[in-house]
C-alpha cells in the first residue's frame, strides 16, 4: 500500500511539519505503508510513485522461506520472551508462510492462546523489518498442536498403590498434626 499526499507544493515548511505529524497521528494504523509527498502540478515526487507501488506489490507477493522465518522467530523470542500467562509461558516452536498478498506467517507452539496482542504486534514488526516488507500488511497467526493425552482418563489405582497412598496420608497427618 502506498499513500500519496498531493498538493504538497502549496505548503510552507511549518505547515508541512504540522501536516506530517497529523498524518502520522491519524494514519498510525498504516505504519507499514509507504508515504509519498508529491505535487502533480509541478511533477515533484511523481517519479517515485510507480517504483513504490512495484515495491509494495513485490513485498505482498514475497516468498518467505521456513528456515529463515524460524530463525527470525527464535531470535525474536531470545531477545524478548512472550509474557507468562498464569503458570505457563507460551513456547513458540517454528514458523512458516501460510499465504501471500498479504503475507501470512503461521507460528506453531504451545500455550499460544495466552499470547497478547502487543506480543503479536512485536512479532509482526520483527518479521516486517527482517524481510524488508514495506508497503504491505503482515499477519501473524498462531496454531497449537493437538494434545494426544487430553482425552485419557487416569487408570484406576491398584490395591498396593491405594495402600501406599493411605499410608502416606496417615503419615502426613501424624507429622503435621492434622486429623
Amino acid at each position: 500500500m502506498v499513500v500519496a499526499i498531493n498538493k504538497w507544493d502549496g505548503l510552507d515548511a511549518h505547515q508541512r511539519d504540522v501536516a506530517k505529524s497529523e498524518l502520522m497521528r491519524k494514519l498510525g494504523f498504516l505504519d507499514f505503508a509507504s508515504l509519498l509527498f508529491m505535487s502533480a502540478l509541478r511533477g515533484t515526487g511523481v517519479k517515485s510513485l510507480l517504483p513504490a507501488v512495484d515495491g509494495a506489490y513485490e513485498a505482498a507477493m514475497a516468498r518467505l522461506p521456513t528456515p529463515k522465518l524460524t530463525r527470525v522467530l527464535q531470535a525474536a523470542v531470545t531477545q524478548h520472551q512472550p509474557p507468562k500467562a498464569g503458570p505457563f509461558r507460551p513456547k513458540l516452536r517454528y514458523a512458516h508462510q501460510g499465504g501471500h498478498n498479504p503475507p501470512i506467517v503461521v507460528v506453531h507452539g504451545t500455550a499460544i492462546a495466552h499470547i497478547s496482542d502487543s506480543y503479536r504486534r512485536y512479532l509482526e514488526n520483527t518479521f516486517r523489518t527482517a524481510f524488508e516488507l514495506k508497503g504491505t500488511p503482515l499477519k501473524v497467526e498462531f496454531r497449537q498442536g493437538h494434545n494426544p493425552f487430553a482425552d485419557r482418563k487416569p487408570k484406576p489405582l491398584t490395591e498396593s498403590e491405594e495402600k501406599r497412598l493411605r499410608r502416606q496420608r496417615r503419615r502426613g497427618r501424624k507429622l503435621f498434626g492434622k486429623r
